[in-house]
């Protein structure tokens, strides 16, 4: 007799989550009376472990650190004032825009060098910038960032240029990093004397990479004492529950309380260098996320509509069609009868013409899913206006179940 052991796929209670104690009884009863012949019934069981074990793993989960960001862990905008020169004849015209020239003479001032009273430089190889970047959480002096520098004046553009020493300030007034260095530009422009110009993308910003250097360190409260508080990227209480309770199984009841939808209050350890790996460890535990809300977002200017997944529309029927007003012009002149007493005159004669479209008149069953909302659309042809006239209509009558926000 054929005592090999007969795997089938899992049944649909198998599927759910399976503790070890079920997992030993699902193995037993596919255990053979008799000893199987080598290499047969091993195999056998390693394979259905895969499969029970497949099945206990999470449908969709998502790391804690996608889902939440740490107070006080966060990046600050820094913004300072400079001067790129080197530019090829594209810089500031000095006649409209003499704050250039001033800046130029107050950093000659600091050489040592004087300019007249009653010279006006006429500068083209320089420009006037705002020099911005983001102090990313943690940065120490000697480190390097990103800057962005963007002209002020009427330069046509920076591109070869090389941007003098910057301070960049934060919002407290205090300097906190300075930039230097040759300007990387992503546009072109090039223009003819008779007028002619082309001109891809933006030549009068550009970027500096690894531009700036950090002089001071920003406080954070990480190193202090207390509870760390876990902020939502996105408010939802479903998934602040969940973080609460996925952390609260890691470390023991009590470590972390969720406050509100948007923010989870977790308690740690008081030395730093503990904190940061007991925090590492909380950013890789595995949390399904809530679902999102039924939501149609429609941007009114460029036409676009997004239409989560979860919207659902009652029974309705819906009929859409477009009316044409045309009015024209045409003035007549009234000409009098020879040898009378009448006179020219100009009379004003106007067409006014309505025309409408042929009406698409189509129905929405109970409960239509985002496909057939999609498809409805598509078959009569209607244009994103259209759809957002359509989604506004449903609204106002109760059938569409989902927030409409239009941007």
């Amino acid at each position: 007799m054929n005592t090999t052991p007969r795997i089938s796929a899992p049944s649909p209670a198998c599927r759910g989550w399976l503790g070890w104690g079920a997992l030993r009884r699902k193995i037993k009863s596919f255990t053979p009376s008799q000893p199987p012949p080598a290499g047969r019934g091993r195999g056998a069981i390693a394979a259905l472990l895969v499969l029970l074990l497949g099945a206990i793993a999470p449908a969709h989960a998502d790391k804690i650190r996608d889902l939440v960001q740490v107070a006080g862990v966060r990046s600050n905008q820094l913004i300072g004032y400079g001067l790129v020169v080197g530019l090829d004849g594209s810089g500031d015209q000095t006649t409209q825009a003499p704050f250039t020239t001033q800046s130029l003479e107050n950093m000659l001032q600091q050489f040592g060098i004087t300019v007249p009273a009653n010279a006006r430089p006429q500068l083209k190889n320089a420009a006037a910038v705002m020099v911005t970047a983001d102090l990313p959480p943690f940065a120490k002096p000697g480190q390097t960032i990103d800057v962005t520098v963007a002209s002020i004046g009427n330069a046509k553009s920076i591109r070869g240029g090389q941007l003098l020493m910057a301070p960049l300030r934060g919002a407290d007034g205090n300097v906190y990093a300075v930039a230097q260095g040759s300007v990387v530009v992503g546009g072109i422009s090039a223009q003819g004397k008779s007028g002619s110009s082309v001109q891809v993308n933006i030549s009068a910003s550009g970027r500096i990479p690894n531009g700036a250097s950090v002089e001071r360190i920003v406080p954070s409260s990480f190193a202090g004492g207390g509870d760390l508080m876990l902020n939502l990227n996105t408010a939802d209480f479903t998934t602040a529950t969940r973080i609460a309770t996925a952390v609260n199984r890691a470390y023991g009841a009590g470590t972390a309380q969720p406050l509100d939808g948007g923010s989870v209050s977790v308690r740690g350890p008081q030395d730093p260098a503990q904190k940061v790996a007991w925090l590492g460890a909380i950013e890789n535990l595995d949390v399904q996320p809530g679902d999102a809300p039924a939501r149609i977002v429609v941007n009114s200017r460029t036409g676009t509509v997004v239409i989560g997944s979860d919207v659902r529309v009652s029974a309705a029927a819906v009929a859409h069609g477009a009316i044409q007003v045309t009015i024209s012009e045409q003035p007549q002149v009234s000409q009098p009868a020879p040898f009378g007493r009448g006179q020219t005159a100009v009379v004003p004669s106007s067409s006014v013409q309505v025309s409408e479209e042929g009406a698409h008149m189509f129905k929405f069953g109970p409960g239509v899913s985002l496909d057939t909302i999609v498809r409805a659309v598509n078959q009569v042809g209607a244009t994103p206006s259209d759809l957002i006239s359509i989604l506004q209509a449903l609204k106002q009558a109760g059938a569409l179940h989902a927030d409409l926000v239009v941007i």
